[in-house]
């Protein structure tokens, strides 16, 4: 066999071999957020996305003013291709949280320890800090801690839409406030949530619509989402109209509900 058989041989192997470990990295890569801060609500939650953007929450937050903080529940979800992206670029930007993280800095008031980790089942680290200095860091902490916030929504919505279907109505306003202020995570995250809402002809009408107008937020409240195949705006209307965008667009006419 000559000498070039066997480089040639010797390269397809090698590259074979990236190419399965990346496809394993592709498959197992996470990267999570713990936040523990006692005496908030929630006082403890951790987010874990993996690289196809699946992805779970646990936290203990209070699901009413009236409940006790619970024991950790979780609740899945997948993100936006966008955000999912976002968050494993900033992960290798920050170098996969190898190094130190924490600025040192003592002279800053106590936001929670927050702990950072990735793991590809080749490569595991994780830093935990109060305050970092780190622009990658900040981002992803930006984004882990409103997308909690849309999250914790997400645990209420499912809980009151089974238990307490009027107070739905309270934390769907404060949803949309906070949206209009870019106060809340992916919303993609809770699609499946305020989805079901919208179709339950048991829900106040002026509920659903706020869930509608949420939803068409996801799809960037243009005709082109609504036009999607396969898109919830395809379903049969939850609110006696053609289609769920015609149910949209109504109440858009009709003007922001308080």
């Amino acid at each position: 066999m000559s000498t070039r058989v066997i480089l040639l041989a010797a390269l397809t192997v090698a590259l074979s071999s990236l190419a399965a470990a990346a496809d394993q990295e592709a498959g197992t890569a996470k990267v999570s957020f713990t936040l523990d801060f006692p005496d908030s609500n929630p006082s403890h939650y951790e987010i874990i996305v993996n690289r196809e953007g699946h992805g779970s929450y646990r936290s203990n937050g209070q699901l009413s003013q009236e409940s006790e903080a619970v024991d950790p529940q979780t609740l899945d979800f997948t993100l936006s291709e966008k955000v999912r992206e976002e968050i494993f670029d900033l992960a290798k930007r920050a170098h996969y949280f190898s190094g130190k993280l924490d600025s040192g800095r003592k002279n800053l008031a106590n936001t929670g320890a927050k702990t950072l980790r990735y793991d590809d089942g080749q490569r595991s680290s994780e830093a935990t800090f109060n305050y970092s200095a780190l622009a990658p860091v900040q981002q992803l902490t930006s984004i882990f801690q409103n997308l909690s916030t849309t999250l914790e929504f997400g645990r209420r919505l499912v809980f009151f839409h089974k238990y307490q279907k009027l107070a739905l109505e309270e934390d769907l306003r404060r949803m949309e406030e906070l949206e209009r202020t870019n106060g809340l995570g992916d919303l993609e995250s809770i699609a499946p949530v305020l989805e079901n809402i919208a179709h339950d002809p048991a829900v106040m009408n002026v509920t659903r619509a706020r869930a509608l107008r949420l939803l068409a937020t996801v799809h960037s409240g243009n005709r082109a989402g609504c036009d999607a195949p396969g898109s919830f705006w395809h379903k049969p209307s939850p609110l006696g109209h053609d289609d769920s965008c015609i149910a949209y667009n109504h109440f858009q006419v009709a003007g922001n509900l308080s």
